[in-house]
């Protein structure tokens, strides 16, 4: 009997597995239901695990010590490397989650790796999800397009390349032939299966951001919810990415002839798929392609440079996804109106982020205030704008400063203006001299990270400063980055120079603004014509001074340049020559920004 028993519960199961079976491959919202479980579960897994492993790692951290003793030194190395380890493993599990589930995921995984003022070990972990992206089969694709369009691939398009030329968490691209005009075209659908999940998906993560929250309620991360839920439903959306598009070239139309600035034509644009021009070119930092075109990768830094300090101080309105993958470099097209030798290439417009006017200015000022030398009105006016531009105090005002410039913060009365045989620079246009090895930054970040309260103060820092400031800071961090991995030869001040004189012109701007508006409201006064010479001469100050430092700057940089290309042409002749002068035996470390946060 009992034998029977159990060899109807295995019929019963058996049925009962086959009937699932069964629906999940012939009952969509079934098998959807399933798929979302699944992704779910994946997600929270990883969620309760990392914070099991921080509840633990904390806990440990309070038996170190004794009370009302200061750690020692082996103790706080101890802890240093539990809380490193504790990111690394916490992150990797997060990962791992988010691979597998793909999609929405991904994006999430690419926002938490562009915040640089997260640890490193959460940034580093999280950055190959920029490259790691799975592209939908064709078969989906097409499906997705007859639903959509009422036409599928081959009623739309000659030539559609199977294997697309690029992949991202939302979309992917594929180069085609227009059937209509015959036109070399990029194609872009969104992936087939993100929409069916995409709400689900957002509730999980929302879940997950205010379950860590109410464990750790010093651990803020709502922030990353609320730029999501805001932004996420936009870049599904591709006809808001062809809108961000020409509302970008409107805003360069007068700068034609001053600008390589070259955005791609859209041809049309649906909500899941946008058809663009095709154009041939490489990664902007690709110095074999840039040599053998002939085009020199300091113009090129510094018009990256100008293009986005344009965007962000003047327009106030910037592209907010920028990376390497979305920036290509040509030789200039015959149609061109660039003043260089190349176009550069801005791909991808899906998130684009307004600026109000009081924090573009007040920024440009605080940035006007790092470029000059320290003193105590220097400092004072640092701190003071500051905490307009971010709500920033006097304890978290050096991490802040660290974040913008990718630096160790400079020398005021606040700090020592020595460490060990190396000097704290005193402006932006200090860095980069060589006032202090490695090492010794190594030692101060070191320090920085020693301090007690550092990761509360970072989310709390992510909780109160504007998401647009973040956004601007990554968009630093970018700048930053481009400009090591292109091997410049004018100095990492360079672009900080540019950024100045864009600062310049969006305050004298903002002034003259003011001044009509008191014109128009109170009449000519005396004040009113004093504050006009005031800001003019300051104006004409910066403008002066600033081209003065760029000229010395690119001087510098065409000699050192001269200089590798001798050096090559005595190690191996004129080829080790040219290949020394265009930075291709560079060696330069990548990617370090401030504090080594990443």
């Amino acid at each position: 009997m009992k034998g029977d028993r159990r060899i109807r519960r295995l019929r019963n199961l058996l049925f009962f597995l086959t009937l699932l079976s069964i629906l999940y491959y012939t009952y969509s919202p079934f098998r959807h239901t399933v798929l979302a479980g699944v992704r779910c579960a994946r997600l929270m897994r990883a969620v309760l695990m990392d914070v099991w492993d921080y509840k633990q790692v904390f806990a440990a951290e309070e038996k170190l010590g004794e009370p009302g003793r200061e750690l020692n030194e082996e103790e706080k190395q101890i802890r240093r490397k539990a809380r490193k380890d504790c990111h690394k493993r916490s992150a990797n599990r997060l990962l791992e989650a988010l691979k597998k589930n793909s999609g929405i995921y991904v994006k999430l995984g690419q926002h938490v790796a562009a915040v640089q003022v997260l640890p490193k070990e959460w940034t580093q972990t999280m950055t190959p999800l920029q490259d790691q992206c799975f592209p939908s089969p064709l078969e989906d694709i097409d499906k997705m397009l007859k639903e959509d369009l009422g036409l599928g691939i081959n009623d739309l398009f000659e030539d559609f390349q199977p294997n697309p030329i690029g992949v991202a968490s939302l979309a992917q691209v594929h180069r085609a032939i227009d059937k209509q005009t015959g036109r070399n075209i990029a194609v872009k659908v969104q992936h087939a299966d993100l929409k069916e999940f995409a709400k689900i998906d957002m509730q999980t993560v929302n879940f997950a951001i205010h379950f860590v929250k109410y464990i750790f309620p010093e651990f803020e991360f709502s922030w990353l919810g609320e730029e999501m839920n805001h932004m996420l439903p936009l870049e599904m959306d591709f006809t808001n990415e062809a809108l961000n598009s020409k509302r970008c070239k409107d805003e360069f139309k007068h700068l034609e002839g001053k600008t390589s600035l070259y955005l791609p034509e859209v041809l049309w644009a649906e909500k899941r798929c946008m058809v663009m021009e095709f154009i041939e070119g490489a990664r902007v930092d690709d110095l074999v392609y840039l040599k053998n075109h002939g085009i020199d990768r300091n113009q090129v830094s510094q018009e990256l440079s100008r293009i986005f300090s344009q965007m962000v101080y003047l327009n106030g309105n910037f592209h907010a996804d920028p990376h390497h993958g979305n920036l290509l470099i040509r030789p200039k097209a015959k149609t061109s109106t660039s003043p260089f030798n190349f176009d550069v290439c801005l791909l991808d417009h899906g998130q684009y982020f307004d600026i109000p006017d009081d924090l573009r200015v007040n920024y440009a000022h605080f940035w006007l205030s790092l470029i000059k030398k320290s003193s105590k009105k220097t400092t004072e006016e640092r701190r003071y704008y500051a905490k307009l531009v971010g709500n920033i105090d006097e304890d978290m005002y050096p991490f802040l400063e660290s974040a913008i410039t990718g630096q160790i913060n400079m020398a005021d009365e606040n700090n020592d203006p020595s460490y060990g045989d190396g000097v704290r620079p005193t402006s932006l246009l200090d860095l980069g001299k060589g006032s202090m090895d490695d090492n010794q930054v190594g030692k101060l970040r070191a320090a920085m990270m020693e301090r007690d309260d550092l990761l509360v103060s970072i989310f709390e820092l992510l909780r109160t400063v504007p998401k647009r400031l973040l956004m601007i800071l990554k968009l630093s961090d970018l700048q930053r980055s481009l400009d090591q991995s292109l091997a410049t030869t004018h100095g990492q001040s360079r672009i900080f120079v540019i950024v100045a004189r864009y600062c310049s012109k969006a305050v004298w701007q903002d002034e003259i603004h003011t001044i009509r508006q008191s014109l128009l409201q109170n009449g000519i006064s005396f004040s009113i014509f004093r504050r006009l010479i005031s800001s003019l001469w300051d104006y004409t100050y910066w403008n002066t001074t600033l081209g003065i430092v760029e000229y010395g700057m690119d001087m510098k940089a065409r000699f050192v340049k001269i200089s590798l290309w001798v050096h090559g042409l005595g190690k191996g002749g004129l080829k080790e020559a040219e290949d020394e002068a265009a930075g291709l035996r560079t060696k330069r470390e990548y990617g370090k920004t401030a504090l080594g946060l990443s």
